[in-house]
């Protein structure tokens, strides 16, 4: 019975080997160590999906879009997951050495913006004066915060960087900044007791909720150098995020990394992220992406044909 088990395990084992030992390198940073978004390079690398496709991921985790944008500039990545629109659309249009190739969060249902229990303010409409926080310069979550104060007419008030979502509940609850941002499953717990205010969602804003306000970005010599491999990376991307709405064995591997409450992670799967919103062929509203990216001047106008055909490479991936 050994002898046969071992020769049947035997050819299995030889081809997972051999696919892992011809697995390339390639270096991706992705958002915020923990969010489900942020932990698609991660599961699949458990699973094996990104070995199977002959990619071997080396995942820097960062404190929000606007530190993956840099990282990819730097070339200290290959690819960056979740930077803001409109911050990669300025950097390519001041020359910056990236190109885009997927989608990575379209409607920003999963952006929320709350308070302290305590605080008189019950709605972000009335957050005239306040301090509205965001990750990182260049952010989405940056763009969102100006929209707020844009749409809802906000006087006095100010939209400041507060660095990751942990970051960000320690100045909340410390009184260091009126109005805080999360992605969930994070802090799903505290506002379940009460112990913080919901005011708003991304998706609130109807110009927000059709956006495309997260993409993939690579460094455009990685792209040059690596093609194949970035659709090998693409191909397990699609088939790692397929599994994670699929397979219960992946939300619960997802529990053990993030170390969230499993009621905070069904929560969130029900009411936050519905898979269409992580799909990465297909980008949303670009116009308006770069309407906002002009009013909050990080271009000084809309990029033009040639430079769109320039910087989106998603259908030369595909």
């Amino acid at each position: 019975m050994t002898r046969l088990l071992g020769r049947c395990i035997a050819p299995v084992l030889a081809l997972f080997l051999g696919a892992a030992a011809q697995a390339e390198p390639l270096k991706v940073a992705s958002p915020q160590r923990g969010s489900w978004e942020g932990a698609i390079p991660e599961l699949g690398k458990q699973a094996g999906i990104f070995q199977k496709h002959g990619v071997d991921l080396d995942i820097l985790y960062t404190s929000g879009g606007g530190e993956t944008l840099q990282v990819v500039i730097s070339g200290a990545v290959d690819i960056g997951l979740s930077a803001g629109a409109a911050g990669a659309l300025g950097a390519f249009s001041k020359g910056a050495p990236i190109r885009i190739i997927g989608a990575s969060s379209t409607g920003s249902q999963e952006v929320f913006w709350y308070t302290r229990a305590a605080s008189p303010i019950t709605s972000m409409r009335e957050a005239h004066g306040k301090t509205i926080s965001y990750s990182t310069t260049g952010a989405s979550s940056h763009i969102t915060a100006l929209r707020f104060i844009s749409e809802y007419g906000l006087k006095d008030s100010k939209a400041v960087a507060s660095g990751d979502v942990s970051a960000t509940i320690t100045q909340v609850m410390s009184g260091q900044v009126d109005i805080g941002w999360c992605v969930a499953p994070f802090n799903l717990e505290p506002l379940r007791k009460g112990e913080i205010r919901l005011l708003a969602k991304g998706s609130d804003i109807s110009r927000v909720r059709g956006q495309t306000i997260r993409l993939q970005i690579v460094n455009a010599q990685a792209l040059e150098k690596k093609k194949d491999l970035i659709k090998r990376y693409l191909a397990a991307y699609r088939e790692t995020l397929d599994w994670m709405y699929a397979s219960e064995d992946a939300v619960q591997r997802y529990i053990v990394f993030s170390g969230l409450p499993e009621a905070s992670v069904r929560q969130m799967l029900a009411e936050f992220i519905p898979k269409e919103s992580l799909q990465i062929d297909r980008i949303s509203g670009l116009p308006e992406s770069m309407q906002d990216a002009v009013q909050f001047k990080f271009l000084t106008e809309p990029l033009n044909e040639k430079q769109l055909a320039d910087v989106m490479q998603i259908d030369a991936l595909k």
